[in-house]
C-alpha cells in the first residue's frame, strides 16, 4: 500500500488566500492535507511535510514573520514546494524569496489565480512530485 502523501499548507488566512488553500486541499484527496494560518505556524508542523504550499494576499503579512525565521534556519533541500496568490505578484515574489534559504523545491511557476488558472490542476502537479 502507498504511503499517504502529507500536505501542508500556510496561509495569512486571508479569505482569498484561504479559498485558494481550501481547493489545493481538495486536488489531495489521497493526502494528509493541514492548512495552517501563518499566525499558528510552528517549526514542528513543517519537518513531517512531504509537500508544502504557501501563500498570501500582500507582500509580507505580519503573521509571516515566525515562517520567515523557520524558513531561514531549516533545510528542507528538494522537497516540492507551491506558492501562491490571489493577484499580486509583490506576494509571489516575497514568498519565493523566504522559501530560497530552506532549499524548497519550487515545482511549478506560482499560482496567481487572476491569471484565470486553475489553481487544482496546479496543485495536481505539484502533487505528483514526490
Amino acid at each position: 500500500m502507498k504511503a499517504k502523501k502529507r500536505v501542508l499548507i500556510v496561509t495569512d488566512n486571508a479569505k482569498p488566500a484561504r479559498d485558494l488553500a481550501d481547493s489545493i486541499a481538495k486536488a489531495a484527496p489521497e493526502g494528509l492535507v493541514t492548512i495552517k494560518s501563518a499566525a499558528d505556524f510552528s517549526g514542528s508542523d513543517i519537518l513531517p511535510a512531504d509537500i508544502c504550499f504557501f501563500g498570501c494576499v500582500t507582500p509580507r503579512p505580519s503573521s509571516f514573520s515566525h515562517v520567515e525565521e523557520v524558513l531561514f534556519h531549516i533545510n528542507l533541500a528538494g522537497r516540492p514546494c507551491g506558492l501562491f496568490s490571489p493577484d499580486s505578484q509583490e506576494a509571489l515574489d516575497y514568498l519565493s524569496g523566504i522559501v530560497q534559504d530552506s532549499e524548497l523545491a519550487v515545482i511549478a511557476p506560482p499560482f496567481l489565480s487572476s491569471s484565470k488558472g486553475d489553481v487544482k490542476v496546479w496543485a495536481k502537479n505539484i502533487l505528483r512530485q514526490r
